[in-house]
């Protein structure tokens, strides 16, 4: 049996935003870092690279969970994972790259505080 890693970046942070404007400033993110909007629904957010600029084998997806069972004074619990079908051969390949660019976005956001981080 042959199992095929693939790339796969994980982070979890504490939100200082009400709920209803979680969506709104992930949005903002994700589209400054090239990424749209393609499912949403109050546990989950996902967004996807904008095709055109890589193979489509290392499109990145990032999936936003969040968790709406432990919201206390407008903090959110997520977890970000940004994914791809990529083979991760080398350290430093797309779907890092842009997990990085993301994650350098959001510490720039302000209200995004990280909680763990996985990728190491």
């Amino acid at each position: 049996m042959i199992f095929i890693e693939m790339s796969r970046y994980l982070t979890c942070y504490t939100v200082n935003t009400p709920l209803e404007n979680l969506v709104a400033e992930f949005e903002s993110i994700v589209k400054s870092c090239d990424f749209e909007i393609v499912y949403q629904s109050s546990e989950c957010i996902v967004a996807r690279e904008i095709p055109g600029k890589v193979p489509f084998s290392k499109l990145v997806t990032i999936e936003l969970t969040i968790d709406n069972t432990n919201i206390y004074q407008d903090q959110v619990h997520v977890d970000l994972i940004a994914k791809s079908d990529e083979l991760t051969l080398h350290l430093d390949n797309h779907c890092r790259r842009s997990f990085d660019k993301l994650a350098k976005t959001i510490a720039n956001s302000g209200n995004w505080h990280l909680q763990e981080d996985f990728t190491s």
